[in-house]
């Protein structure tokens, strides 16, 4: 096994990114490890604001603009990510770094991965339907098909557990 120097905690601001942020801080503990909070805007998002613009040119100039509300969601983010850092993991700031990227999510996290040498990805699986899965598949189960190093995956105990029919 391979020594972990940085850990790509993906967040995307649900009930589930605490719970992420918890495990990659645990894993990193009594080490040099560093931990990059990540977050994709998703690049979707972006191509429907600008096909609106598209439909009804200057009717929704002043209101919605794929630039500002890009800029919006970055500086929104960064104030979110910041705020989950200083209220639960202040003495652990030192090793964590904030990092947002624009695009198709699952392809985002598996770039992130070579980009900044990850060895160890934290994400939370939200346990969707099934029939949703087939039809769209998830992020993380993209992300776990296809990622070159280890995946951790983040689980809500009392969802997931036997017998429970909720899944």
């Amino acid at each position: 096994m391979s020594k972990i120097n940085k850990i790509l905690a993906c967040v995307d601001f649900s009930d589930y990114s605490l719970m992420t942020l918890e495990y990659a801080v645990e894993l990193a503990k009594g080490s040099e490890t560093q931990i990059i909070v990540f977050n994709v805007i998703n690049q979707g998002d972006i191509n429907s604001i600008e096909m609106v613009g598209g439909y009804f040119p200057g009717y929704f100039v002043d209101t919605i603009n794929a630039e500002d509300y890009l800029k919006d969601q970055k500086k929104d983010r960064y104030e979110k990510m910041k705020a989950i850092i200083k209220e639960n993991f202040f003495d652990e700031k030192s090793r964590m770094s904030m990092k947002i990227d624009v695009g198709i999510p699952f392809e985002s996290i598996l770039k992130a991965v070579e980009t900044e040498d990850i060895d160890l990805v934290v994400m939370a699986n939200k346990g969707r339907g099934n029939i949703s899965r087939v039809l769209f598949g998830s992020v993380a189960e993209k992300v776990f098909r296809h990622s070159p190093v280890p995946v951790v995956s983040v689980r809500d105990k009392n969802k997931f557990k036997r017998g429970n029919n909720n899944i």
